[in-house]
């Protein structure tokens, strides 16, 4: 399908309606007040001015395909703030904490320093916008972001800074939009958020939806879709409970970069989750995969390899954030590709059948056999989908390994197994399962055990964002450098695990025994203990322990544990060896 060609119309509309359309949204709690406003609004638009609008009242500045972006840092909208209400950074910076978003902060500073008419249009605002993602270096960036806001009413510089924020924060997000166009143009709801999970666009979904032709949306090669994503489960009975079919696939989880490869004739490219483009970062991938027949879209992980041995993630990402990748980083980091489902090929989309036949037709794809192993046939779950040659060392394109299961002692067992390999858990998929790209849902669910538990001691803390603006709630934490060394080291930072009652009455303490105030951050008083649990422990040079917790999450406050009994670094050690 050829991307719409609008038809030609009356000239732009305002911004500034835009901007009091979403005024009067974030006005309301109730959704169909919000769908309401935005129907109303949608309906007044012609088809250039939709598209936009549709984008931009979601906070998105291009369609999610689009591989623009604007790379317009806070301290670039903080500098354009200073430029034009001529408070000093100092200043501002209360401002920002206090009030959470530099959108609001905008309000409240430049009343009396903008126009009061309105000159800017939609159209308008969608040129700037270009040429903020094409211009290089931040000053020139800034200088295009304050002849913008210069020229914009009061109400049009808070939704323009909120725009290019990335966030709205308006308590609106996409699937309320998609909603909006299937209630306003009177289309069914499951066809608009289809079109809109195979276009990657809410502005041409919402023209196809006010034209009646949502069926012409079709999959693009080279347009990322989003990611299925898995519901987490804490337990084996959890990860099997109700299961149609009365038995699952169970795979690895891999501790990896999530790929998607679409591939059609010479063409070829990798995206990342985020739907960035990350194809040159794996040279090694390349001509494997231009081997397979196209045209086709692949999901799958990217993993380290070395010796047939999944590297830590931790390794793995040395590689990641090179400009340019060496021979040498591919021979000491090299790459392998583990698909686990197809999506495409050859013109047929492969979303709607089930998991099994997917599995099947990418096999076939892949060139390599699916066997029905029966070493624990009659056991409730030893057969196993094996891709012949893919297991084995040297080929970097592979097709995942999947096990038939029906009971939780089977999971326990296959979860140690993984995390023997190098593995994060398991994924535990329904056969029948469709693929969702972009939903997280309960066909797919994840296993996934914290590594272990840390009491550790809180020594600085953060002003939360969004709802939690006006509390404390992200906390950097140390342990003792050891048994006999109070020195205090940082090994992480945590927001998550604590009720909203916890954190309000912490907020409280740490304001009261706050040892430096930075604004955003201020150190405390060495005194609230945590448990902390997370998934790994690695190296890193941003804290004076050497080392940082990988997504650590609160469990308690130890009200009962003193200082002086936290864990100390050579607890953190003994971890690594894990």
């Amino acid at each position: 399908m050829m991307p719409v060609t609008f038809a030609q119309e009356t000239p732009s509309v305002s911004f500034e309606t835009l901007a009091a359309v979403a005024e009067q949204v974030r006005g309301t709690t109730k959704k169909l007040e919000k769908m309401a406003l935005l129907a109303g609004y949608f309906a007044t638009l012609g088809d250039n001015d939709l598209a936009l609008a549709a984008r931009y009242i979601a906070g998105q500045v291009f369609p999610r395909h689009d591989v623009r972006v604007l790379q317009v840092g806070g301290a670039a909208i903080v500098q354009t703030l200073v430029t034009l209400s001529g408070l000093t950074r100092e200043e501002i910076a209360p401002l920002s904490v206090r009030l959470g978003e530099l959108g609001e902060v905008a309000r409240a500073i430049l009343p009396g320093h903008l126009p009061e008419t309105s000159v800017l249009t939609l159209a308008a605002v969608e040129m700037a916008l270009e040429s903020l993602a094409v211009t290089p270096g931040t000053k020139a960036k800034t200088n295009l972001l304050t002849d913008l806001i210069r020229r914009a009413t009061l109400m049009e510089a808070t939704y323009l800074v909120k725009l290019v924020s990335g966030d709205l924060r308006i308590g609106l997000k996409q699937g309320l939009v998609e909603d909006a166009l299937a209630r306003g143009f009177h289309r069914p709801l499951a066809a608009v958020s289809h079109a809109a999970m195979l276009l990657g666009d809410l502005g041409e979904v919402a023209v196809l939806a006010r034209a009646g032709t949502l069926d012409r949306a079709a999959l693009r090669l080279f347009h990322p879709l989003g990611a299925m994503l898995a519901t987490p489960a804490a337990t084996p009975e959890e990860a099997l409970a109700n299961l149609p079919e009365g038995w699952a696939l169970v795979e690895d989880k891999f501790d990896g970069i999530r790929a998607q490869v679409h591939r059609d004739g010479d063409r070829l490219a990798i995206y990342s989750r985020t739907l960035d483009d990350i194809t040159h970062r794996f040279p090694e991938l390349h001509a494997p995969l231009r081997a397979l027949p196209g045209p086709f879209v692949l999901d799958g992980e990217i993993i380290g390899e070395r010796e047939g041995r999944v590297l830590p993630f931790t390794q793995f990402q040395q590689r990641l954030g090179r400009k340019t990748v060496t021979d040498e980083i591919v021979r000491d980091i090299p790459a392998v590709l583990v698909a686990f489902d197809l999506l495409y090929q050859g013109g047929d989309l492969l979303f709607a059948r089930p998991l099994t036949e997917r599995r099947t037709l990418l096999a076939a794809l892949l060139q390599q056999d699916i066997s029905l192993l029966n070493e624990g046939e009659g056991k409730g779950g030893a057969a196993f989908l094996a891709g012949k040659g893919t297991g084995e060392r040297g080929n970097p394109v592979r097709l995942s390994r999947a096990q038939h299961v029906t009971a939780p002692d089977e999971i326990e067992t296959l979860f140690v197994a993984a995390r023997a390999r190098g593995n994060e858990g398991l994924m535990v998929k329904l056969p029948h399962s469709a693929y969702t790209p972009g939903r997280r849902g309960a066909e797919w669910r994840k296993v996934k055990r914290a590594l272990a538990s840390l009491d550790v001691v809180v020594t600085a803390v953060e002003w939360g964002h969004g709802k939690r603006r006006h509390v404390l709630s992200d906390y950097t934490f140390a342990v003792r450098a050891s048994a006999s060394d109070p020195a205090l080291l940082n090994i992480g930072k945590a927001y998550s695990g604590l009720t909203d009652a916890e954190i309000a009455e912490l907020t409280q303490w740490f304001l009261a025994h706050t040892r430096q105030d930075f604004g955003r951050v201020r150190t405390v008083d060495p005194a609230i203990v945590l448990e902390v649990t997370f998934d790994a422990v690695q190296e890193s040079k941003r804290h004076k322990s050497g080392y940082a917790l990988r997504f650590p999450r609160i469990l308690r406050v130890r009200d009962d544990k003193p200082l002086d009994e936290i864990d100390t670094l050579a607890s953190v050690r003994a971890l690594t060896a894990r």
